[in-house]
């Protein structure tokens, strides 16, 4: 099981990872991605649960036409990991190959 990251480790990696911050009320951190259309949103999202199915890691997001929110917590750590933080960084890789 993944251990939970400390408030320090976090907030460092959180400082490496733009757009990306904690949650408030829960030990989680979130972006909010915002692409052209909904073509573009979806196509994010496919690429994304490939990434997600691979680490065997799945976010909790939700789409409304060209949005995606984005919540990430490892559950049964109860709070943020290292698998957090390594999909969010994936998550920025691949919208900046999504064309906006």
């Amino acid at each position: 099981m993944a251990e939970r990251l400390t408030t320090e480790t976090r907030q460092q990696a959180l400082a490496s990872i733009p757009g990306w911050a904690e949650v408030q009320g829960r030990d989680a951190i979130g972006k909010t991605f915002v692409f052209k259309d909904f073509n573009e949103a979806f196509g994010f999202m496919t690429r994304a649960a490939l990434v997600a199915e691979k680490m065997d890691h799945h976010p909790e997001w939700r789409n409304v036409y060209k949005t995606v929110e984005v919540v990430l917590s490892t559950h049964d750590a109860g709070g943020v990991t290292k698998l957090d933080i390594e999909l969010a960084k994936a998550m920025n890789a691949i919208a900046k190959l999504t064309p906006a």
